[in-house]
């Protein structure tokens, strides 16, 4: 592992706890962006073969990330609330028809299932806070519900939910299933066959350490045609590249949601903290983030005054760990821990940190000494 870390320069002096928000690229991402940059002053479009090789090689990462079947099934998108848009706004809905949530959700896998509201479709949200919150979600799941979208990580708390429990209760209760992936996808194993998901979707920019306005969506073979298309454009044809064809059609594969120019730039970063994270190889990573997070998780509950809002079951930990202190506001701990260079984020009912594999451990033991100096004055 510590062969990985020279891939990490940062700034005297700074603790990054902040991976469930924005993430610091790795180098090679930085020098794939550089090297892409020259080819453009110099060469312009000369080697577009090599571009379209590149961005190929960042759809198979991410097919093996997802373990989907075929690289089919993997879309490029702006981001996850595209790829949300292109799920509630392609199914057919019909007036009195349900959609089950959390009421944790981040807004993105919420206000887009509210905005059907004019189609007749209700959201039902259900409390994740009971001692089974799978059965809770999959009890909500009545024969109206066509639809139950959920964080496989709520990125408040942290929580984990058990994906593959509810993908089998989806498939006995004939629901679609889509997981907003963003808090789990490059920071712990991801399985859409797995989970038997019908949709999953995340951005770059967070655990896969790329950059923003890049991300994927899975969309399982069988469900695509349920997707009614709302963007068009030369990319999203069967026949790309033939441009005096007057007959058209949708691509059969996940490409018929990209409708335009790709995002070449973002593609070659993406692309190489992928296989940053290849290398390392994700149950490494798993294993040492979560190591690091119990390690906070730990720290914290040892200082006087400090609450831990995540949780304790090893089976629902993720990266993310809040915490508040009694007495003293989050956004006073906030600010307190900005003015020490730890980068961290409110969130929820706490102040949340989120380490990644990398995160040296000697940085998790300054913030845990920052904490406890703010909770004794």
């Amino acid at each position: 592992m510590s062969m990985f870390l020279d891939e990490f320069e940062q700034a005297p002096g700074l603790r990054y706890l902040n991976h469930a928000a924005v993430a610091p690229w790795p180098k090679r991402a930085s020098q794939a962006v550089s090297r892409f940059a020259s080819e453009n002053v110099l060469l312009g479009a000369r080697d577009y073969p090599d571009w379209m090789a590149m961005e190929q090689r960042l759809r198979e990462r991410l097919m093996r990330l997802t373990n989907a079947p075929s690289t089919d099934d993997i879309a490029l998108v702006k981001n996850t609330s595209e790829a949300l848009s292109f799920v509630a706004f392609g199914i057919d809905w019909q007036a009195g028809d349900q959609i089950v949530i959390s009421d944790e959700e981040f807004p993105s896998n919420r206000i887009v299932w509210e905005a059907l509201a004019d189609k007749g479709v209700s959201v039902i949200q259900v409390s994740l806070k009971g001692s089974d919150p799978e059965g809770d979600l999959l009890a909500a799941c009545g024969p109206k519900v066509r639809l139950l979208a959920i964080s496989a990580v709520q990125f408040a708390s942290g929580l984990r939910l058990d994906l593959p429990r509810l993908g089998q209760g989806c498939r006995d209760r004939e629901v679609l299933f889509c997981i907003d992936a963003i808090q789990q996808l490059g920071a712990l194993p991801f399985d859409v066959q797995a989970y038997q998901c019908d949709f999953a979707m995340a951005d770059g920019h967070k655990w896969m350490l790329g950059p923003e306005g890049l991300g994927v969506f899975y969309c399982r073979a069988e469900v695509r045609p349920l997707l009614k298309l709302s963007e068009y454009g030369w990319h999203m044809l069967e026949h790309m590249g033939d441009y005096t064809r007057s007959e058209w059609q949708p691509a059969h594969s996940a490409r018929r949601f990209e409708c335009g120019s790709p995002n070449m730039l973002g593609a070659a970063a993406l692309e190489a903290s992928l296989s940053l994270l290849e290398e390392v190889g994700m149950e490494q990573v798993a294993t040492a983030l979560l190591e690091r997070a119990q390690w906070l998780t730990e720290g914290l509950a040892a200082i006087p005054g400090v609450r831990v809002h995540s949780p304790q079951d090893p089976a629902r930990r993720s990266g993310i760990v809040s915490f508040s202190m009694d007495g003293v506001e989050n956004a006073q701990i906030y600010q307190r821990l900005k003015q020490e260079q730890v980068i961290c984020i409110p969130r929820g009912p706490g102040v949340r940190f989120s380490p990644h594999f990398y995160t040296p451990k000697s940085i998790i033991d300054e913030t845990l000494a920052i904490v406890r100096q703010i909770a004794e004055r």
